[in-house]
């Protein structure tokens, strides 16, 4: 009789020993997959800060811009006059004008058929 009880209890530490090896297989999955989320999470926070950095900086180089517009055009403290802009748009035009009839009399149109 304690040859069969011998058998059931090595046949029941084996069914333990199989079990707890698929215990074991399934807790390293999960942990290879916790380390991957881990992983992946880090990839995802760092491209996101470089993002952030990026639109930061897009920010400032645009208020910069703004800025700098804002002077040329005499909005802002220290910028160009608005009639002095005026005055060069005015002078462009004319100059255009000047220059476009010069050039007439250099290069009269040709008589239509």
């Amino acid at each position: 009789m304690s040859s069969s009880r011998d058998r059931v209890e090595d046949t029941y530490e084996l069914q333990n020993d199989e079990r707890l090896e698929d215990l074991h297989s399934k807790l390293r999955t999960l942990r290879g997959v916790t380390t991957d989320i881990y992983d992946d999470v880090e990839r995802q926070n760092s491209a996101l800060d470089n993002a952030r950095d990026a639109f930061s900086s897009f920010g400032a180089s645009l208020a910069h811009s703004s800025q700098r517009a804002s002077q040329a055009f005499g909005l802002g403290p220290g910028g160009v006059k608005q009639w002095r802009t005026i005055m060069y748009c005015v002078a462009g035009l004319v100059g255009l004008w000047l220059g476009w009839n010069i050039l007439s009399w250099f290069w009269p149109s040709s008589p239509s058929p």
